[in-house]
This record gives C-alpha cells, sequence and structure tokens, in this order.
C-alpha cells in the first residue's frame, strides 16, 4: 500500500538564506513558501518516474513533458539500452524507447510506447535562474520504492555554469539522476545529473539545452561525450582565439581562428581583452571561468585595446565542436 504524500517545512536557515527574489523574512514568508513547494510536489508527483532497465542493472528518474509521453531524464541513465520500464509513483509500470541523447549535456529523451494521455509537466527556462533562487528536485531515490513515493528536495540554486549546468543544494543520491529540477511555478528548469563533492552542491542539467537540440533527441540522434573537466567538454561556448599573457592585466590575442566569432566581430592579433560584458578580466583564468558560465548563442561584449584605444565588440559565442568544423 502507497504511504500517503507527507511534506512539511522546516526551516532554520541563516540569513544568507534570505537573498532568494522569493521572501522568506518571516512565518508568513516560510509558511507561503511550503505551500509552493506542497503545491508543486502534489502536481508533480504523477509525472515523476522510475526508469528501470533490468538488462542492464540500473534505474534513474525521468520526468513526462507531454501529453503523448515524451520522458526528459539524463544521458548516463539510459546509456546503452534501446527500451527501459517506466514505472509511475502509484506502481504503473509500462514500456519506453529510448530516443536520442547529448552526453555532453548529460540530457536524453525516452518516448512511452503505450498510448496516453498521460500525466505530463509544463517546461520553464533555466538560463535566467539566479543564485538563491527556490527551486525543488524529485527522483526516485535509491531507485523506484513500492513502499513510498518520490522524496522531494528543497533547497536554492548554487551557481550556473559551466555551460548548460548549474549547481543547487538539494541533496541528491544514486536513483536520483534523471529526475526533475522545479522552479516554485512547477515548471521544470533542469534535469538532475550527477551527486557533487559536497551534498551541498548537486549537479542539474539545464532545461534550455533539450530545448536547443530537441529535433536531435526526437529524431533518435546521440552525440558527445561526458566530461569532468567543463574545459574538455566539446559544447563549451568559445570566442575563436589563443590567448597569451600580458605584462599588465588583461589577455592577449595570439591569434583569431578564420572565420570563428571573434574574428567575425572584427577582433584582431595583438588586441588585449579585458572585459566581458563589463565584468573585469585579468588573466586567462578569468576569461575561462566568465565564459565556461555561459552557452552557445550568447552574444557577450569584449572590451579590449589596441594600439592603446579602448573598444568594445559584440562577439556571438560557438561551441567548440562547431569551430573546429570551420
Amino acid at each position: 500500500m502507497k504511504t500517503p504524500l507527507v511534506f512539511t517545512l522546516v526551516l532554520g536557515w541563516s540569513l544568507a538564506w534570505l537573498a532568494a527574489r522569493e521572501p522568506a523574512r518571516n512565518i508568513e514568508d516560510l509558511m507561503n513558501l511550503e505551500r509552493k513547494v506542497s503545491d508543486v510536489a502534489i502536481k508533480a508527483m504523477p509525472a515523476t518516474v522510475a526508469l528501470v532497465s533490468d538488462k542492464l542493472g540500473s534505474s534513474g528518474s525521468g520526468v513526462i513533458v507531454s501529453e503523448d509521453g515524451l520522458i526528459l531524464t539524463a544521458a548516463h541513465v539510459i546509456q546503452g539500452a534501446k527500451e527501459i520500464s517506466v514505472v509511475f509513483p502509484n506502481g504503473r509500470e509500462t514500456q519506453g524507447k529510448v530516443l536520442g541523447a547529448n552526453y555532453s549535456k548529460d540530457i536524453a529523451m525516452v518516448q512511452i510506447l503505450e498510448k496516453g494521455p498521460w500525466p505530463h509537466m509544463e517546461q520553464g527556462i533555466s538560463k535566467s535562474l539566479e543564485a538563491g533562487d527556490w527551486v525543488v528536485a524529485m527522483g526516485h531515490a535509491a531507485g523506484y520504492d513500492a513502499a513510498r513515493t518520490p522524496p522531494i528536495r528543497f533547497g536554492r540554486v548554487m551557481s550556473k555554469g559551466p555551460g548548460n549546468f548549474l549547481t543547487t543544494d538539494c541533496k541528491l543520491i544514486g536513483g536520483d539522476s534523471g529526475g526533475p529540477l522545479y522552479d516554485l511555478q512547477g515548471r521544470v528548469v533542469g534535469i538532475n545529473s550527477s551527486i557533487g563533492v559536497s551534498l551541498q552542491n548537486n549537479n542539474h542539467a539545464g532545461i534550455d539545452g533539450f530545448k536547443t537540440d530537441w529535433e536531435r533527441l526526437l529524431g533518435g540522434e546521440s552525440w558527445g561525450e561526458l566530461q569532468m573537466n567543463p574545459l574538455m567538454n566539446q559544447e563549451r561556448p568559445v570566442l575563436g582565439i589563443e590567448t597569451a599573457e600580458t605584462r599588465g592585466r588583461g589577455v592577449g590575442v595570439a591569434g583569431v581562428r578564420q572565420g570563428g566569432p571573434a574574428a567575425k566581430a572584427g577582433i584582431k592579433r595583438y588586441d588585449v581583452i579585458t572585459s566581458i560584458d563589463g565584468t573585469e578580466i585579468r588573466d586567462r583564468s578569468d576569461l575561462e571561468e566568465n565564459l565556461i558560465k555561459r552557452l552557445a548563442g550568447d552574444k557577450v561584449k569584449v572590451g579590449l585595446i589596441r594600439d592603446d584605444v579602448t573598444l568594445e565588440l559584440e562577439v556571438v559565442l560557438v561551441t567548440l565542436e562547431s569551430l573546429m568544423k570551420k
């Protein structure tokens, strides 16, 4: 027999927790937060599924985002599988076909084979999230368990990047991978990707990455490689330049890739990059840290010095993979 959904917020955070855009300044605010999280959990529960492969001996989670049963999950959850069992919180089980996966973003799709309609959740936007925003993470922690519903984790966004990823302090454990991350309006804004070194800092693939790759994923294409080092990720955003150290602050441009974004914007060899969107760039490390948190297609204003003249040029970032094909 399924246990009923029981949800209670126990709040004892320091003032550092109160920086979120959704205020938590007094008991009334906290009660309002609790109501919102409870509403999200109740609405999302039927669409939060377990994905189980008896053949591979693996189990993860996913979320249904369409009436006809399209499931979003993490790429590493379905790796090596062609079909997978889809188990609902109430114990109902059906079969799903594995579609496409982008391993660089750790995102994948599964299609339920049985005709719907199926419970599903609306998609949100991950790019607009900010550090401190409240979020709700769900998933079949430790695998599907008939004795309970998927646990609910409530926390906040800790940081954005690298690339399409974001981190939260929603505590995750094995089996949560592929499960949904919701905003307080109940929209899917991310997919649980991996557990951080600290339980206070876990990784999620942003929903925007699905939207960018939607047709390829839906068409069953698989590509990319999941990298622990974000600088090795073929989908990381780049300017298309070779860099050199300078005697003063800034990053020297030692070379410009022909046909790349920097070249198209007018950046030249021997320029010195001093800022990105107004943020000071002191060295290569600053430049890498700034760019790694962005996405291909983002427009950035690059401040630079050329022959003692200060300039600002707009550059549209591209992926490392697309740059190397030029």
